[in-house]
């Protein structure tokens, strides 16, 4: 799994970080910042529901 954000969509509601907190963090600007672009298998799960739940959709996994 590879995961691409898109800060300029990015609206800084920060879902993803309740997600997926080791993978996903808010910048000082509030937009989303990747921590982990490329998480181990036990964080897949938390990083679908990120993506699912981002309301800009700024996340995009490559599978």
């Amino acid at each position: 799994m590879k995961i691409n954000v898109d800060r300029d969509r990015c609206v800084g509601a920060g879902q993803c970080v309740l997600a997926a907190a080791s993978v996903f963090d808010q910048s000082d600007d509030g937009l989303v910042e990747l921590l982990s672009p490329e998480p181990a298998q036990e964080q897949y799960d938390a990083v679908r529901e990120a993506e699912l739940i981002c309301p800009s959709a700024a996340i995009e996994i490559q599978r």
